[in-house]
């Protein structure tokens, strides 16, 4: 792609969340989302291969499914009230149309189906993007919303329901940017869960995601591999990342003592502080699933051998051109940073 594009799309990226997360009028917010829907397209479909194109055209339909309905539920309201507040959403109806819309524009259940189905058209770079810095528009709209009785509940079930299909969605995969979708929507269901109660513990989930799931896409991005057979030859291709890479699944799964065991604790934590152990335990149980998917990938790619004989020059011997730096400080903040628990909770101000 051509470099002066490029900036011009990511720039467009940052100003479109920029001007949705500042906003409190609901026509800025809705004009927003569209300048990010419009400027992630053309980094969608750079590699002009047809799968490419057809992950950008779904992305473009759904999204702008979204953002109509969006549109036409702040309409709603402002007609029913006379409030373009997007703090001032309290009629039922155009309520839970919104909910509904930004639920689809984040991939939660039960509007979910479209995420690892276009984040399999995409190269790792672009496929970051789409599950890390395009949820921060919605989600910030999200926490924004008032709640009452019956979107409490909603927003519970989608997020149990997130959870859920998250892990159950991931069981059966053999593509690892399908499997990295699910992470996402069950990781969603876990930011939803506590949203209504600590919208700051949200935030520091999202945030713990961001670095994990970060890490994560750079690993399979170095090692140039699609699928859970092709993980067996990482040992050969780079031996220190395939030391650490189990570790990072194992933190994005929210195994102790690692990083992403924090908000996973904490959300546990604030939901028996609301009287809901049983929504806290079938969240808990739920999660078994989605870690049995990232233990299936530490094994792929720790304790399996490739089935063909290997090159004489192995690949490590060759000079990787390719900067490790993000790689090395987002693997060092995803494995160490439980013991900063207090620190980060008292900055969060939780």
């Amino acid at each position: 792609m051509n470099p002066v594009i490029l900036i011009t799309m990511t720039l467009s990226l940052c100003m479109g969340t920029l001007i949705t997360t500042s906003s409190s009028h609901w026509l800025l917010a809705w004009m927003g989302l569209e300048i990010n829907t419009f400027a992630i397209i053309p980094l969608m479909a750079q590699n002009q291969t047809p799968r490419a194109t057809e992950a950008a055209t779904k992305y473009f339909i759904i999204q702008v499914t979204a953002a109509t309905l969006l549109l036409f539920a702040s309409i709603s309201n402002a007609w029913l009230l006379g409030q373009w507040n997007i703090q001032q959403m309290n009629h039922p109806f155009p309520l839970i149309m919104l909910y509904t819309a930004l639920a689809l524009k984040l991939g939660l259940a039960p509007m979910h189906a479209w995420l690892p189905e276009i984040l399999q058209g995409l190269n790792l770079p672009t496929g970051l993007l789409l599950t890390t810095w395009q949820k921060l528009a919605p989600l910030s709209l999200v926490v924004q919303l008032p709640t009452s009785n019956y979107t409490s509940m909603v927003l519970i079930y989608m997020a149990l329901l997130s959870i859920l299909v998250g892990g159950w969605g991931g069981l059966n995969q053999t593509q690892l940017r399908k499997i990295l979708g699910y992470s996402s929507i069950a990781h969603l269901g876990w930011m939803f869960l506590v949203l209504q109660y600590l919208p700051p513990l949200t935030f520091m989930a999202f945030i713990v995601y961001v670095v994990l799931t970060f890490s994560t896409f750079l690993v399979f991005w170095y090692n140039k591999t699609n699928t859970v057979n092709t993980l067996s030859t990482s040992w050969a291709k780079m031996p220190t990342i395939t030391a650490i890479s189990p570790l990072i699944l194992l933190s994005l799964g929210g195994f102790p003592p690692l990083t992403g065991f924090i908000p996973k604790w904490m959300i546990l934590l604030e939901l028996t502080k609301q009287d809901m152990m049983l929504i806290a335990t079938m969240a808990a149980l739920s999660a078994l699933l989605s870690l049995y998917f990232y233990v299936r990938l530490f094994y792929a790619m720790t304790l399996t051998m490739p089935p063909n004989n290997l090159p004489a020059t192995l690949p490590w011997r060759v000079n990787f051109l390719s900067p490790t730096l993000p790689l090395a400080i987002s693997t060092v903040i995803s494995l160490c940073l439980l013991p900063l628990t207090p620190t980060t909770t008292t900055l969060l101000s939780l």
